[in-house]
């Protein structure tokens, strides 16, 4: 049962190639649209009380599906499964509060029911129904695992939230739903990185930590907008999906 649910999450039931080649062709469109826009600010907001802004680095990009090797341009997918178009946000810049949709797991244990409110960034109030102190040291790691290092986008109709399964893996669960990431963030997001030294990212606004930890917030009814640096504001995500 195990070996189906993965496979089916997988997208390897059928022609594996032809799936994994459509899905990579659809996350290279929605990652180029995304990129066109000059987006500033993402706005999630949702039934649950999720209310919630982050800001993005004015070079970062989108990325998703494959990816090429550098100089030698060799096509690979970093993970399968993977639904998600991610970015790292820029450090200190994320404001209101997001409701967890998934249980989180984490060294055996499970996080359930929990917030996280951010001010200026910053992961400052954690309440959880379930492992709440558990919460709390993941934050308290290092100077900068409270703040952000990855912002994902999943749409709610997706293969491992419609298999109803907890893989208690977070590089399977983290496919199921939207989801952030407290700590380290990618370099590989900003735009000709292999140009700029470690440090020059960090100036950026890619955050430095020992931790990367995923945990999820989309649900049926998150809305997310974009503001670009234009002015405009443009649905991401309507109920849960895609709004493009």
């Amino acid at each position: 049962k195990l070996w189906e649910a993965i496979l089916y999450t997988s997208r390897a039931n059928g022609d594996p190639i032809k799936n994994w080649e459509e899905h990579n062709k659809d996350l290279k469109e929605r990652c180029d649209y995304l990129n066109s826009l000059g987006i500033e600010t993402l706005e999630y907001k949702s039934s649950n009380g999720t209310d919630f802004k982050v800001g993005m680095i004015e070079t970062a990009q989108f990325l998703g599906g494959c990816e090429d090797t550098l100089g030698t341009n060799v096509p690979f997918n970093a993970n399968i499964p993977s639904e998600e178009i991610f970015i790292t946000p820029k450090k200190g810049v994320a404001e209101g509060i997001v409701y967890a949709s998934k249980p989180l797991s984490y060294q055996g244990q499970l996080i359930e029911n929990f917030s996280v409110r951010f001010e200026n960034g910053k992961a400052v109030e954690v309440k959880a129904e379930k492992n709440e102190d558990l919460l709390k040291s993941i934050i308290a790691m290092d100077e900068n695992s409270a703040y952000l290092g990855e912002v994902a986008l999943v749409p709610y109709d997706s293969p491992i939230r419609n298999s109803e399964i907890l893989f208690y893996n977070t590089l399977f669960d983290e496919n199921a739903a939207c989801h952030l990431a407290f700590g380290e963030g990618f370099t590989n997001c900003l735009k000709d990185y292999e140009d700029l030294t470690l440090e020059q990212c960090r100036e950026r606004g890619i955050n430095d930590s020992l931790v990367h930890v995923d945990f999820m917030i989309g649900n049926e009814d998150l809305n997310i907008t974009a503001i670009t640096r234009d002015g405009k504001r443009v649905p991401i995500f309507k109920d849960g999906n895609w709004a493009f």
